[in-house]
């Protein structure tokens, strides 16, 4: 379906428009929102959340940028957001069990698994999604569009709402960051 007729039939309703725009970008916003999340649970109930959010807001696409790169847009929002609550409930949770009112501390898998990585990579993934799960914000976004979901530069700058000097920075930013994390990871692997 061309994508004019798409947004169109979106506009009017169409289930059939709807029910075609989940499956073809179904599989792209899930990875995008795991990738951030690293939580498959998390990651599934955000996903749903992003094609609600463009259900209801459908109206409001002006169609200046692509569909698929104001769903990328709404996808990492929800998913940053989504993060921060995580990130806000770990650290409450771990001052909370400190003082000793509650012992229980949000859950949150230190062996996430991409679904995407071969079998005889599930250690190195691991490593790779813990050092990305370290990167500012900003620049876990920039390195999941460009490195898991293929997104060129300018497809980046366009969901991030970025200069494409913004996205080159951030990448070049975010790969000296995991060289540096992921170092010694491959020095001790060698061994």
């Amino acid at each position: 379906m061309e994508e004019k007729a798409l947004i169109i039939d979106l506009k009017n309703g169409s289930e059939f428009a709807f029910r075609h725009l989940v499956e073809t970008f179904q599989n792209k916003v899930f990875n995008t929102v795991l990738s951030i999340l690293q939580n498959t649970d998390d990651a599934e109930d955000i996903s749903q959340e992003v094609f609600i959010e463009v259900y209801e807001s459908i109206q409001l696409f002006r169609g200046e940028a692509k569909l698929s790169t104001w769903i990328y847009r709404i996808a990492t929002t929800k998913a940053l957001e989504a993060y921060r609550k995580q990130k806000t409930a770990k650290r409450f949770a771990f001052f909370t069990s400190l003082f000793g009112q509650d012992n229980e501390a949000i859950h949150h898998p230190a062996t996430f698994e991409h679904p995407g990585i071969e079998l005889e990579n599930k250690e190195r993934g691991k490593v790779l999604f813990k050092a990305i799960d370290k990167l500012p914000d900003n620049q876990k976004v920039a390195f999941t569009l460009c490195n898991i979901e293929g997104l060129s530069y300018q497809e980046i700058a366009e969901v991030m709402q970025v200069s494409l000097s913004s996205v080159e920075s951030l990448l070049f930013r975010a790969r000296t960051i995991l060289r540096k994390l992921l170092k010694e990871y491959y020095m001790n692997e060698e061994i």
